[in-house]
């Protein structure tokens, strides 16, 4: 097991690991040197289960580590209390991804073209821009007529001296 610290080595957020100590532990202190045992035993799980899952997905002569490898290592390696938990995280992400999925489908099913879509949108940046010159004219004609209430500008050096 290699340290921890090497800045070569992939380890855990610093800030995930001390926020899964203090939900774990909440009225206990744990030391900086415990923190990072605990973030390389972490890592070293890590890549015993990548390993484990690596062979795995060889064996099925596979090119690419699925989630279903990763539960299968878990078994294999002894951990199988851990399927449930894996499982129920896989089966989230997988959800998240339809989500994500079902967004970007969202703009083809509206059913406009691109090129049109475009259009639209460079027109809602010159009524943007129209709008934003007459806010900034209106606010320059406000400035005048205050300036206009305050009385005559003050007379410069120069023009004084050329009464002399």
């Amino acid at each position: 097991m290699s340290g921890a610290n090497d800045d070569d080595e992939p380890a855990i957020p610093r800030a995930a690991l001390n926020k899964l100590i203090k939900e774990i532990l909440p009225s206990l202190r744990v030391s900086a040197e415990t923190r990072d045992l605990i973030s390389a035993c972490c890592t070293e799980f890590i890549h015993l289960v990548a390993s484990e899952a690596n062979d795995i997905c060889e064996k099925q002569q596979r090119k690419t580590i699925t989630p279903e490898h990763v539960v299968e290592a878990l078994e294999s390696l002894g951990f199988g209390e851990y399927r449930q938990d894996a499982e129920s995280v896989m089966n989230d992400c997988r959800e998240v991804q339809a989500k994500r999925r079902k967004c970007s489908t969202k703009l083809e099913k509206l059913g406009i073209p691109e090129d049109e879509l475009l259009r639209m949108q460079q027109e809602l940046f010159a009524k943007a821009r129209l709008q934003q010159q007459e806010a900034d004219h209106q606010e320059w004609l406000k400035i005048q007529e205050q300036m206009a209430l305050s009385g005559p500008p003050l007379r410069t050096n120069d023009e004084s001296d050329s009464d002399y």
